[in-house]
């Protein structure tokens, strides 16, 4: 293996044996610095043996297919491993029979968890941890989680510990606005990673810059509409639902991501005092303000679609309307034609497109080479952009082929994609067939995506750290990095708080790289006892507050009808993640829908029907199809908690007032099956 004079540079630590971080651009080669560290560490230490940390499930392939293998394959064994892998059935053997194993940090820390002998392992199985992207290694990630057990074992003077390897473009400021906390939080991730120091490119930066360019940065300034008589027809129909409630001016506000925040806590509100009017207004304005802000983003076609089919859809699923439904499905439909025609509109149609069809035009007009990233915000706005930029005659006879990448998780928008859809559109971005991906975030960092002449940051309001990964996947030469924003908006003012960010994080970076060593190792020693303490009294309080209320007395409404469904004790979990009912009445409660389909497997069980309340329709979840047994599987957020002292709702099962407890299958199908199966007491 052959490296660079700065990635040589920065890996002298960690061919010494010492944990470190390495920090380096998107496009310098840290993955390749680390296979490195890792051959020369497999070929010097006898019994060594390598875990390289992912935070998202497409790298594993990626550093597989692309570092790895290709280093290390023949001379030593590489296994890897996601959630769709059998092999995570058997870790603690696959750990035993290989030198190297690539997998997602939540795989390893449910093995650190297990206590399953096939599938347990400690950390003092391995010789060295690296682990990507590990800016992430803060607060509740999982990363942390493994390495708060990593440090708190180091504390307590226990040995045979691995060594270990951070690897990033950007600590970022953690929020800091000055250098002090700036500081602050990058010795904080240093502390959470034990690392020794922090390296970077330093005697050859020279070197650096000339091998990873920065892309010519543009900001492309949209002026805000003259007219918008959508907009304003909206804004008109969320004013009648605004009064129908008599909540406090702010009207305002509409259109903004503050009147989303303020709506989110409506509709909390209203379901936990059982207000079922108000939480139904809540709902509605939210979507009325989601139409509002693709109006500001994509076509008003796109926002009319959004609440044509929210509307079409409420109106399909519900059960049991009463006049607060009647009303909004009114305010809707007396006003339908009229908005519709309005979208139909061109001379009203949203500035910004106009700009991106300037700055497409520029680039692939010039060059049927090009190739480029559309970073959007939303799922939603990735698939509108799609369709907007293949209906365009201009960009289709520019050579413009695009589509849509987003992430495989599952949201109230459009349509995940799965790792397969996601590998198959980049391996189609490579090979020529596409050359505009329109992405999410999920291109932001860490996806292997070939050099790009240009990357557009359309309308996006995002920290330092998205704004460094997303600049840093133009790297081809004379490459334009292009900013569309409207003029005097929060997005611009983002861009250019990001850039001051840039900066104080580089500067940050350089003051705890000039502390005395002493100094500094002091300051990292009593991060990690302060953390540990901290970690350890936050357990203490949720174990308290999961006893507040005894589980019987506990019950489940409906968030939406507001329907008592069952009782705290009817639920049990799975894994420690599947909350399910085990109440065999609980069934005369909800319906099935739709086939769930998520384009993984998982070891014990399988996806079911969708769920959904009987009487209103909310969707409460999806069935769980496990081992032999079919349970209904709960979403909490779709909930409102009753207790003795009052109402409440949470996002997480975390944030529950009882205690749930372990699923016990055997005494589940001996009393479901009781003629069936023999007693085993």
């Amino acid at each position: 293996m052959n490296l660079y004079g700065y990635q040589e540079e920065v890996i002298q630590p960690a061919l010494e044996g010492k944990n470190i971080i390495i920090w380096l651009p998107t496009g310098g080669g840290k993955t390749r610095a680390a296979v490195y560290v890792a051959k020369n560490h497999l070929e010097r230490r006898r019994g060594a043996k390598v875990a390289v940390l992912v935070n998202k499930i497409h790298l594993v392939d990626q550093h597989y297919n692309n570092e790895f293998k290709p280093f290390l394959n023949g001379s030593h064994s590489i296994a890897h491993i996601s959630g769709d892998s059998d092999q995570k059935e058997f870790f603690s053997k696959v750990v035993r029979d290989n030198d190297v194993i690539i997998c997602t940090a939540q795989i390893l820390e449910n093995a650190l968890n297990n206590t399953e002998e096939e599938k347990h392992v400690e950390l003092t199985d391995f010789s060295l941890l690296i682990i990507d992207e590990c800016h992430h290694t803060h607060k509740d990630a999982v990363y942390n989680k493994i390495m708060e057990r990593y440090v708190e074992k180091k504390l307590l003077q226990e040995e045979g510990l691995p060594q270990v390897l951070g690897l990033t473009a950007s600590p970022g400021t953690g929020g800091a606005k000055n250098l002090d906390a700036a500081k602050d939080h990058v010795l904080q991730i240093c502390a959470n990673l034990d690392a020794s120091e922090i390296r970077s490119a330093k005697v050859h930066l020279a070197e650096l810059q000339e091998k990873v360019p920065k892309p010519r940065k543009q900001y492309d300034v949209v002026h805000e509409r003259l007219r918008d008589p959508f907009g304003d027809k909206v804004k008109e129909l969320m004013g009648e639902i605004h009064d129908h409630i008599d909540w406090p001016d702010v009207t305002r506000r509409f259109g903004s991501q503050e009147f989303e925040q303020e709506v989110v806590e409506l509709e909390k509100s209203g379901a936990d005092r059982g207000n079922r009017r108000l939480r139904q207004c809540a709902l509605h304005l939210r979507k009325y303000n989601d139409a509002l802000l693709v109006n500001d983003t994509v076509r008003m076609i796109d926002a009319f679609n959004v609440l044509d089919t929210f509307n079409t859809h409420e109106r399909a699923t519900r059960g049991g309307l009463d006049d607060t439904d009647h009303f909004l499905f009114r305010v809707f439909q007396r006003s339908k034609v009229e908005l519709q025609q309005l979208a139909s509109t061109p001379e009203f149609e949203n500035p910004k497109l106009a700009k991106l069809e300037h700055i497409l035009l520029d680039q692939f007009g010039n060059s049927r080479e090009s190739r480029g990233i559309l970073f959007t915000k939303t799922r939603t706005s990735t698939h509108c952009l799609n369709d907007w930029i293949r209906t365009n005659v201009k960009l289709r006879e520019a050579g413009i082929k695009p589509s849509p990448l987003t992430g495989a998780g599952f949201s109230n928008q459009a349509g995940h994609m799965t790792q397969r859809q996601q590998q198959e559109t980049i391996q189609r971005f490579r090979d020529g067939e596409l050359n505009l991906l329109i992405s999410t975030s999920v291109a932001e960092e860490g996806l292997d995506i070939p050099q790009c002449n240009l990357v557009v940051r359309y309308g996006l309001l995002t920290n330092d750290i998205a704004t460094k990964q997303a600049q840093g996947r133009a790297r081809a030469e004379d490459s334009v990095y292009s900013v569309v924003a409207q003029s005097g908006g929060r997005e611009l003012r983002r861009e250019h708080t990001n850039e001051y960010l840039e900066e104080l994080t580089e500067k940050a970076i350089d003051e705890v790289q000039r502390m005395a060593k002493r100094d500094y190792h002091m300051k990292i020693r009593d991060l990690q006892k302060e953390a540990i303490v901290t970690r350890r009294l936050a357990l203490g309080k949720a174990e308290e507050k999961r006893n507040t209320h005894d589980p019987s007395v506990v019950i489940l409404h409906c968030r939406r009808c507001n329907n008592a469904v069952c009782h705290g004790s009817d639920l049990q979990v799975i894994e420690g993640t599947h909350h399910v009912n085990i109440n065999p009445l609980f069934e005369v409660y909800y319906k099935l829908g739709v086939k769930v389909c998520l384009g993984k497997k998982f070891e014990d069980w399988e996806p079911g029907h969708t769920i959904n309340c009987k009487e209103c329709g909310q969707d409460w979840g999806m069935e769980m199809i496990y081992k032999a047994v079919t349970l209904p599987m709960l979403s909490i957020k779709k909930f409102v908690i009753a207790t003795p002292k009052g109402r409440y709702s949470c996002k997480q099962w975390k944030g529950v007032t009882f205690q749930i407890d372990e699923f016990d299958y055997i005494a589940y199908c001996q009393r479901k099956f009781e003629d069936l199966l023999p007693n085993f007491n």
